[in-house]
């Protein structure tokens, strides 16, 4: 199977990555390709399938024919179980590859990718061995001489559509308990960050998944991720990506009465009380915003620091953040590496200079990176806003990007009134001494995850998800699977002589 091969071009060094359909890579209808780009050196490094609607009709008829036809129906849920901990299996040595291809795509660090490569395997593990143990119950029902059970069957095909920053990680968080529930699954991965999932499709095909089970349709939202939410025969949306682009989804699939589930922008509070631990609080906070860039959904955007305590934390946290080492994010010793788009990098500027219109006041970074080991890549400094108030665009809306606002509080009530104060709701931190302040604060919070005295922690054992505009449903953990399936209700009479048939039993 050839998913990537050399291609001739102007400067015969670019690869070529088609579409992944019916267990082929296959040529894109339109005959098109794109550039796809390696952030840190601002230029293109393979050329991507351009797909349109005739891609995701093929795509999905294929899901659709494997969902109903062929091995995969016939397979028990002991068997889907045993494909999955066989890909599982198959992730590890090739962990590292993957990582680096993600790398090469969206610039995040090596060291970050590889870790995240190697742990996805737990997801495909986790869920293959749940596929088997989702039971059905027998129902004591108030019905003389009837005998009612249930039991939960898959929805069909699922469309999985999935952002740059983290792709492989985030199509297991669904790819994994939709195959473990039985169902079909079309990839739609971002135009800017197609290659490792591409790529992880040969590891789908050495594990033994029939061809259909699993597909990928590359290109542009306006031509794949429309057509793919909108055909009538996907059951459900799973995404993850932006608010605005969460909503059309969102409105699409209520035309078409789709399940979704959608895991969308955050702005989340990192709340520092001044009894906080404040060495491993300026750790947490660092973590929170110039970790991967600032390009996670999670980040801790904005500070919240308890005012009797603001300016010497702000100062500690300035002296540490001036010490991040920038540039390649290959090598080991690199910290904070290049926005992983050239639009991205234009609208985290464009937000600097936003901020520093509404008066805030950047006490660190606070526009492009020109230091030599940057070179030509889309790298923004590291920046930190004081004079900030909640109202402020930068404190209310999603920057994505390494970008700081540090907002002053008095107590805990104030605390809870600005976090609160926002549109999002998918996570907050709080730093603090006090267990009492701490459990009081988690249940507050109108956040889908808290953390306390730690951040950017997830795993495939806890549920992920937000409240607000932050998205719906919940990703990971035992629950999850169930967000793939449908609950059916079977009733078996024993009576000897049908009842009244005029009359509803």
């Amino acid at each position: 199977m050839a998913i990537a091969d050399p291609v001739s071009t102007a400067t015969d060094t670019l690869k070529v990555y088609r579409h992944y359909i019916d267990g082929r890579s296959v040529a894109p209808a339109g005959d098109r390709y794109y550039e796809t780009f390696d952030p840190f050196v601002a230029k293109p490094w393979a050329m991507v399938a351009q797909g349109d609607a005739r891609d995701v009709e093929r795509a999905v008829q294929a899901a659709h024919r494997a969902f109903n036809e062929g091995p995969w129906p016939r397979l028990t849920a002991s068997q889907r179980g045993a494909l999955l901990l066989r890909l599982a299996d198959l992730i590890g040595p090739e962990s590292r590859r993957l990582a680096e291809i993600e790398v090469r795509d969206n610039g995040k660090l090596l060291a970050e990718m590889a870790a995240q490569t190697a742990y996805m395997a737990n997801w495909y593990r986790y869920y293959g061995g749940l596929a088997d143990k989702i039971e059905g119950a027998v129902i004591p029902t108030d019905k003389a001489d009837t005998f009612n059970f249930t039991r939960h069957e898959p929805l069909g095909v699922i469309a999985a559509i999935v952002p740059w920053n983290s792709p492989l990680l985030l199509s297991a968080w669904k790819l994994a308990p939709a195959l473990a529930a039985g169902n079909t699954v079309v990839i739609k991965p971002s135009e800017y960050t197609s290659a490792s999932i591409l790529e992880f499709m040969r590891l789908i095909e050495a594990a033994g998944f029939p061809p259909g089970v699993v597909n990928v349709v590359t290109g542009f939202g306006p031509e794949v991720g429309a057509p793919l939410a909108e055909h009538p025969l996907v059951a459900k949306i799973a995404f993850t990506g932006s608010d605005r682009t969460g909503q059309l989804i969102y409105q699409s699939a209520a035309r078409g009465l789709k399940r979704v589930s959608m895991e969308l922008g955050g702005k989340s509070p990192n709340i520092v009380f001044d009894d906080a631990e404040i060495d491993n609080a300026v750790k947490g906070v660092i973590s929170g915003i110039f970790a991967a860039t600032g390009q996670t959904c999670i980040a801790g955007s904005r500070l919240l620091v308890q005012r009797s305590i603001h300016d010497d934390f702000v100062k500690r946290l300035v002296a540490f953040a001036r010490t991040a080492k920038m540039g390649n994010p290959m090598d080991a010793g690199t910290q904070v590496g290049p926005v992983t788009n050239l639009a991205q990098y234009r609208k985290i500027l464009e937000y600097i200079d936003i901020a520093k219109g509404e008066g805030a006041i950047a006490v660190l970074g606070g526009g492009k990176a020109t230091r030599p080991e940057c070179g030509s890549g889309w790298f923004v400094e590291p920046t930190i806003f004081v004079g900030v108030k909640n109202a402020m665009r930068i404190a209310q809306e999603e920057v994505f990007g390494p970008v700081l606002a540090v907002i002053p509080f008095d107590d805990d009530e104030h605390a809870i009134a600005i976090a609160n104060d926002v549109q999002f709701g998918l996570a907050a931190g709080v730093w603090t001494q006090d267990m009492r302040r701490a459990l009081n604060m988690s249940t507050r919070l109108r956040a889908g995850t808290v953390w306390v005295n730690t951040y950017r922690a997830v795993s495939y054992l806890s549920p992920f998800g937000g409240y607000k505009r932050s998205g719906l449903g919940r990703e990971n953990g035992q629950d999850m699977i169930r967000e793939y399936l449908q609950t059916k209700s079977v009733w078996i009479s024993t009576a000897a002589e049908v009842p009244n048939p005029f009359v509803m039993r």
